[in-house]
């Protein structure tokens, strides 16, 4: 499988992600708060090149992943997503500039569980989301374990890896895209020279 068959492989996960998603949100009432970016402005925010793949596709060709990967590539710290814009008053407020490339993490959260060590379903959502719909979120936590279904963040980290698994290991945001806008660059400078 070729890079960019990689990243076809990773649209497909996003998309049975957003249908299964769509369907929890629907019953649950659950999903982030329009125009938070708490996550997003954590620079920390672990990631993997792979999901990022279809992200790195776009921005080449909208001829500006060479641009973005300098961008990257001379931040002396760890910055928020190179793709979040913020608001100037409130870096936690604000909204993501490719939404509809976004990574794995950032489909997961809010809509999504994980195992607890006692067995249980938890979601996977932020105090933001706790607070501001907290009696859905309390729903929701209730029938994720009975009548509610909800995707298992740990069965699509699975199937991202089953892609490649070298592409699959995490760093922090912007790391993981830099890496993924290098692999492109370099995928699609080969392409050219071998054409």
């Amino acid at each position: 499988m070729n890079l960019f068959e990689k990243s076809e492989a990773v649209r497909q996960l996003f998309q049975d992600l957003e249908e299964e998603s769509r369907q929890f949100h629907s019953e649950a009432g659950m999903g982030c708060v329009s125009g938070c970016g708490f996550c997003c402005a954590n620079p920390e925010i672990p990631a993997s090149p792979l999901e990022f793949l279809p992200l790195a596709f776009d921005l080449y060709e909208k001829g500006i992943a060479e641009e973005i990967a300098n961008q990257l590539a001379l931040q002396d710290q760890l910055g928020n997503c190179i793709v979040y814009r913020s608001q100037q008053t409130d870096p936690t407020k604000g909204f993501c500039g490719n939404y509809s490339n976004r990574g794995l993490i950032c489909r997961l959260f809010g809509a999504s569980s994980r195992r607890n060590k006692y067995g249980k379903n938890e979601l996977i959502t932020c105090k933001i989301l706790k607070a501001e719909k907290k009696e859905a979120f309390e729903i929701a936590a209730s029938r994720i374990n009975s009548d509610l279904e909800i995707p298992t963040a740990t069965a699509y980290y699975t199937r991202l890896a089953d892609v490649d698994q070298s592409l699959a290991s995490q760093y922090p945001v912007n790391q993981a895209i830099l890496m993924a806008l290098e692999l492109v660059l370099r995928f699609k400078f080969y392409e050219i020279e071998h054409d």
